[in-house]
């Protein structure tokens, strides 16, 4: 039996029981905005940018505006900062952008009949939200919605990553692991600085207290560096294969065309190439990259 029929669907449109599932809630503009209301990942959110306002503190209070070299603290200071803003600013879009939620409840006989099945035709549902699943769509525990080309779950930006902010999520892992790298070179040349120096003279706080603040900077830059290059690397090897995380984990049967590897990170980054690849405030557009491309 193919590991994917072994998904909590059911396959049979005769199965379906329309009756038993209530229409979907109408949108109102309050609930425009997505926010998963999960408490792990709102302490998860809140630590990522603690952690990150941590590290401009001791990059900036404790190594570049007591350094003597004006030009070296305003390039590094700018370039931080700057990749620092854009770190954060991809986990806010990763967070709060719909990583592609089928409308929930919409498993009605007015939408199955909308759907003009034919005979023999195969449609999924979920059980667990009363949706029409369309295909590589999972059913995410935390977000109780079934989420389209689904890779996991991450508590880090409190969110599914999905078809709709995959690119975000690449974009903060790629910017925290760059940040992570450049405060760790900081710190190297800080040390030799200091080393060379009077300690009173290399920064404004104590030498007890900044050998503290730099080692608590080089034991996150060293952890996040590790994990976000790792997970950077997963993410862009997941594109490039277009298989997501859940369908490599449950090594479901591949039923759609397979496309080259520069078409399947248009899909995600948006067609054509630009610049736009490396912006969070830009939204990817498609164009000819088609994202569902299936074996007939």
């Amino acid at each position: 039996i193919p590991a994917h029929r072994t998904r909590d669907i059911e396959r049979q449109a005769g199965y379906l029981k329309p009756e038993h599932c209530a229409p979907p809630p109408p949108r109102t503009g309050s609930d425009t905005m997505w926010f998963i209301r999960d408490s792990c990942g709102i302490v998860c959110g809140i630590i990522t940018w603690l952690l990150v306002f941590y590290a401009e503190f001791v990059v900036v209070f404790v190594m570049l505006l007591p350094a003597k070299n004006v030009a070296y603290s305003l390039i590094n200071g700018v370039l931080f900062n700057g990749l620092a803003f854009l770190a954060l600013a991809s986990h806010a879009k990763a967070m709060c952008t719909d990583p592609g939620a089928v409308p929930k409840g919409n498993a009605t006989k007015e939408f199955i009949e909308s759907l003009q099945l034919k005979p023999g035709q195969v449609v999924y549902k979920c059980p667990k939200c009363c949706s029409i699943k369309p295909d590589r769509a999972h059913h995410c525990s935390v977000c109780k919605r079934c989420i389209k080309k689904m890779d996991h779950h991450c508590p880090w930006v409190n969110n599914c990553v999905g078809e709709n902010n995959q690119k975000y999520f690449v974009l903060f892992t790629m910017y925290i692991a760059l940040i992570s790298f450049h405060a760790l070179l900081m710190v190297a040349f800080h040390f030799v600085f200091c080393f060379e120096e009077d300690w009173t003279k290399c920064s404004n706080f104590s030498p007890p207290a900044t050998v503290i603040l730099l080692i608590l900077l080089c034991f996150e830059g060293l952890l996040f560096l590790i994990f976000t290059a790792v997970m950077f690397g997963t993410q862009v090897h997941s594109i490039c294969t277009d298989e997501t995380g859940i369908e490599q984990l449950k090594k479901e049967e591949r039923r759609w065309a397979k496309k080259s590897k520069w078409m399947n990170m248009k899909v995600v980054f948006g067609h054509p190439f630009s610049v736009a690849w490396l912006s969070p405030f830009a939204s990817p557009d498609h164009g000819k990259a088609d994202v569902y491309q299936y074996i007939v």
